[in-house]
């Protein structure tokens, strides 16, 4: 048996489990829940001092009582991938108690021959899957021998490759004992991030960034995939799991043309900036949290 080790515990959020527990505990007491039972949600994966209070009106949706299975499809932030990939470790560490790998889905992907496997070190450096490990573990916590995870890190997919991934991952989403997370933040805007978009006509560069972000927030919740490709390659929004975005829109295009007809409904929760850039010496990270729920 092998474990990954929490490996941003301690810098990106508490490595304390009591301290944590509490965190956890009091942003989740501070959202609704409005839109659940969640099949699949859309949470930030910054350090919890910027984006936690945003990721617990993702999780909120959450019923774990229904939930045996949570697929967390985290983008890579250092490895240059084609496809997707999964981890060889077989449990990985939070600082509240380890959750297991499901190894017999993992045997499953594999056998499509479009998933390959991460390296140890691309798996621990990476924080996209990592934060969100201690949400699932506080959300599952009194089911904690009765699920199992899925990680699967997302590379730089085309558009017909995140179509691959979501016609492979449609069964597994149309399971109402799966849980579906995508991890990705929204726009990275600054001149360290390289994108300083400005819509002047939306008043100061942080509302630029508002408008631009809650247009795509926008064409996510119709579930239109190529809208939101559209969107992408118009303006060029720095959303770093754009790419977990898009395998799930085309799991949910591919469910919605089967003989069922399956009726979703995504709906964004929560929306904030880590700072207001108002000078284009200033930068900010957007974070939002969405419920795709089954109607």
């Amino acid at each position: 048996m092998s474990v990954r080790r929490a490996s941003h515990a301690g810098s990106w959020y508490s490595d304390s489990a009591k301290d944590l527990d509490r965190q956890l505990d009091d942003w989740l007491n501070n959202a609704h829940l409005s839109h659940g039972p969640a099949r699949a949600i859309i949470a930030p994966h910054a350090g919890y001092q910027y984006s936690g209070a945003v990721g617990a009106y993702a999780y909120r949706q959450v019923s774990p009582v229904v939930v045996k299975r949570v697929f967390i499809l985290g983008p890579s932030h250092h490895v240059r991938l084609a496809g997707c990939a999964l981890s060889g470790f077989t449990k990985y560490r939070t600082p509240l108690f380890d959750l297991t790998i499901d190894q017999r889905v993992y045997d499953e992907l594999y056998a499509t021959d479009h998933f390959e496997s991460m390296s140890s070190s691309a798996d621990e450096d990476e924080h996209s899957i990592e934060m969100h490990l201690p949400y699932v573990a506080k959300v599952m916590e009194d089911y904690r021998d009765q699920f199992t995870i899925v990680p699967i890190m997302v590379g730089s997919l085309t558009p017909d490759r995140e179509h691959l991934y979501g016609r492979i991952l449609a069964p597994y989403l149309a399971d109402p004992q799966n849980l579906f997370i995508i991890s990705s933040d929204f726009c990275h805007w600054g001149q360290r991030f390289r994108y300083t978009y400005f819509d002047r006509s939306a008043g100061d560069i942080w509302q630029s960034i508002q408008k631009l972000d809650k247009q795509g927030m926008n064409l996510i919740e119709t579930l239109n995939p190529s809208a939101f490709t559209e969107y992408l390659k118009k303006y060029g929004n720095t959303i770093c799991g754009r790419h977990p975005i898009g395998v799930l829109l085309s799991a949910v295009s591919t469910l919605q043309k089967t003989s069922n007809g399956h009726r979703m409904s995504l709906k964004f929760l929560q929306y904030a900036q880590s700072s207001r850039c108002f000078s284009s010496n200033d930068s900010s990270v957007s974070y939002a949290a969405a419920s795709l729920i089954f109607e």
